[in-house]
């Protein structure tokens, strides 16, 4: 199985920049995954998909304004660092621009002095560790001082911060949105709790390895960056109901279907605890947890593409990709929704 076996070609111009204002008009391309058949809604007109029974998985993270630019004590040099994912305390890896400027000892100051940061070592894969000082709570500080690490392909200024955040997002530690949250609003979900669907919530903080090209020919070849998650007793209880008495487990987005696959047992029991994944799912792989699958379309030749192909059929998820591109749905973290439904 190729990388190019997941390539296709979308016009630059189907790439959202801006969100919706409205957050559940986004478009729904809805398909079935045991017919094929493909229906075109608007994302409020999921609950027409749903049934009492059903569990919706959604991830609750929080981003965080993990880009942080600052400047190199001793030169004055401009440096931009983007937060990966926090290591213990006050230690983090980071992406540095320029990573030259910035080898073990350097010392980057933020805000005029506000925070600072002194690197520690370089990773194998370049990126650095830091250890930031600082007077305060640092959430408040970044809060104060960061911007939203928005994809790079999203080139607009974003308006409100809020629209790069779910509704229910609650655990800082994301470096990206789970976007195929971004379609809900508090007045749908309470719509769909009062049609008997369970909203469970887990926690896994996206890092960018989401975005990174996959730089290999052979799929099986590319290894997986490793993301933190983590499942309450509660939430996977009510998950593991669910799924026992015969409801559609239905995760909303990649993260939460990573996060659920990451933490089931072969027995097909989802296990409340912690810890990191680098769990790669690509066509062959067996669920064990997912029915069906809220998301966004994703990037040509990507991991999700190949997420998505797992539980859809490759040949069926690129002819709903093709059926999209030619209804000019809008693609990627601000743009429509898919549903593929079982």
């Amino acid at each position: 199985m190729e990388v190019k076996d997941f390539y296709y070609n979308l016009p630059p111009e189907l790439i959202a920049q801006d969100p919706l204002e409205d957050r559940s008009s986004s478009r729904l391309l809805v398909m079935d995954i045991h017919t094929g058949q493909i229906r075109h809604r608007v994302f409020r007109d999921i609950v027409e998909y749903l049934k009492p029974g059903d569990c919706l998985v959604v991830n609750d993270t929080r981003v965080i304004p993990a880009r942080l630019y600052g400047v190199k004590e001793g030169t004055g040099a401009k440096v931009e660092v983007l937060l990966l994912k926090r290591r213990e305390g006050d230690v983090w890896e980071v992406l540095v621009k320029p990573g030259k400027k910035c080898r073990p000892g350097a010392v980057v100051t933020f805000g005029e002095g506000v925070l600072k940061g002194t690197v520690l070592e370089v990773a194998e894969d370049g990126n650095r560790l830091i250890r930031f000082s600082y007077e305060g709570i640092f959430e408040e500080i970044l809060d104060q001082l960061g911007q939203m690490p928005l994809p790079p392909y999203i080139t607009h200024p974003l308006k409100d911060k809020n629209r790069y955040q779910t509704i229910y997002a609650q655990n800082d530690g994301s470096a990206a949105a789970p976007t195929a949250g971004l379609h809900f609003t508090e007045g749908l979900l309470n719509q769909i709790r009062g049609m008997g669907v369970e909203v469970a919530h887990v926690t896994l903080h996206v890092g960018l390895g989401t975005f990174r090209p996959v730089k290999v020919d052979n799929v099986q070849d590319h290894h997986m960056h490793s993301e933190f998650y983590q499942v309450e007793e509660g939430e996977a209880k009510k998950i593991n109901q669910a799924k026992a008495a015969g409801g559609r487990v239905i995760c909303v987005g990649t993260t939460s279907c990573r996060t659920l696959e990451s933490a089931a047992g072969q027995d097909g029991v989802l296990k409340a605890g912690c810890g990191w994944t680098d769990i790669f799912i690509y066509p062959g792989y067996q669920f064990k947890m997912l029915d069906c699958l809220i998301t966004n379309f994703h990037l040509p030749e990507s991991t999700l593409v190949m997420l998505v192909s797992a539980l859809a059929g490759r040949e069926q998820v690129l002819h709903a990709y093709e059926e999209a591109i030619r209804e000019k749905y809008r693609f990627f973290s601000f743009g429509d929704a898919c549903f593929f439904v079982s």
